[in-house]
């Protein structure tokens, strides 16, 4: 079963057991997070909407950081 044919309780699941023992409430939350926004790409990907290049996403960070300073 793939990550799109999952249900989002399999996908959670999976997610929170590849998890070590001692991982806290904080490492779940985190993992469910990215896993959510994992998806939601996906699903932006699978309609056609834009996508930003690598070069974009790191010129976007880049800009932020400098402007910290």
């Amino acid at each position: 079963m793939t990550m799109a044919h999952a249900s989002a309780k399999i996908l959670a699941r999976r997610a929170v057991d590849a998890l070590p023992d001692n991982a806290s409430l904080d490492d779940v939350i985190e993992r469910l997070i990215v896993l959510q926004k994992i998806q939601a790409g996906l699903d932006d990907a699978a309609r056609g909407d834009e996508m930003m290049l690598q070069e974009q996403v790191e010129e976007y960070f880049r800009t932020r950081r400098d402007n910290r300073t």
